[in-house]
This record gives structure tokens, sequence and C-alpha cells, in this order.
């Protein structure tokens, strides 16, 4: 199976999950036999910066990718993977590594619209969604605050 991680870095498993799969700068493949990681390779993105609907689930499915997982993706993206037969799944935070440790083992599944194509919930003006830099800070700075609260909650379940 290959697992394809969004990445803002391109440091394999200790790469930082991108909180939003089309706007990231790298993907990181990952091939998974059970629960054995065999192979990692890092990908550009080469839609980074500037796509339209479709392109870069079309680049995924390119790259013979079974499992996508990310912080978050707009429901046109979700749909596009559905139709290539990809399973999406949001959610992924901290490193690569951890996110594909959550997959595997079965806690981080499902896939739901992030916040920002919700909000938009029809399709956005050509262009306004993809070069909102304000929009993007914005879920990225959400998606830190939700990765934090996580990480807090750990420690304090392990400090009792």
């Amino acid at each position: 199976m290959r697992i394809a991680i969004s990445a803002d870095d391109q440091n394999g498993l200790d790469s930082v999950v991108s909180p939003h799969f089309g706007r990231c700068p790298y993907y990181i493949l990952v091939d998974v036999e059970g629960q054995e990681v065999k192979a990692v390779q890092e990908v550009d993105n080469p839609y980074y910066g500037q796509h339209s609907p479709g392109m870069v689930p079309g680049f995924i499915h390119s790259q013979r990718v079974n499992v996508m997982l990310t912080g978050g993706m707009g429901h046109r993206a979700i749909g596009f993977f559905e139709q290539y037969g990809i399973e999406a799944v949001s959610g992924a935070s901290g490193t690569v590594r951890h996110a594909l440790e959550r997959y595997l083992g079965g806690e981080l599944q499902g896939v739901q619209p992030c916040r920002e194509s919700i909000e938009h919930a029809a399709v956005p003006a050509e262009d306004e969604y993809e070069q909102d830099e304000v929009g993007r800070l914005r879920e990225e700075a959400e998606m830190l605050r939700s990765q934090l609260d996580e990480v807090i909650a750990r420690l304090e379940g392990l400090g009792k």
C-alpha cells in the first residue's frame, strides 16, 4: 500500500504534516506492507502555489497512491479522491511518522471538508481560495492550535 502525506518540508518521516493537502510544498510517499515501512520518498508538489480543482488529486493518483493523509482538504478534493478510488483521510497533524502511526493503528480515519471549505460552501471565485494568504495563515494557525491542544492533553495524560 502506498500512502501520501502532505508535508511542509522534505525530512522524510520527520517532516511536518501540512494542514492542507493542495497547498503543501511536498508529499511524502510511504510504501507500507502491514505495519512495516518499506520505502519513503519525498516528492515536490508540482502545483504548489496555484492549482485548479482536480489537478492535485490527479497528480496523487499518478503516483499510485492508495491513501492520502493530510490536515485538511476541501469538499471538491474529497470527491476527486473518491472518483480515483483513493482513501482520503483528514485530521493528520504533527510529524509524518506520527500521522502514519495513528493511521496504521486505526486512530486516524475518515475525512471531513476543512472549515474554510465549509464556510465557502459553494464553489469559490476563480483563484480566490488558493491566493488568499490571510485565510491560509488563519487555517494554519487554527491547525497549530489544535495540534498544541492535542499535545497538551497527551502530556497531561502521561503525568497522571
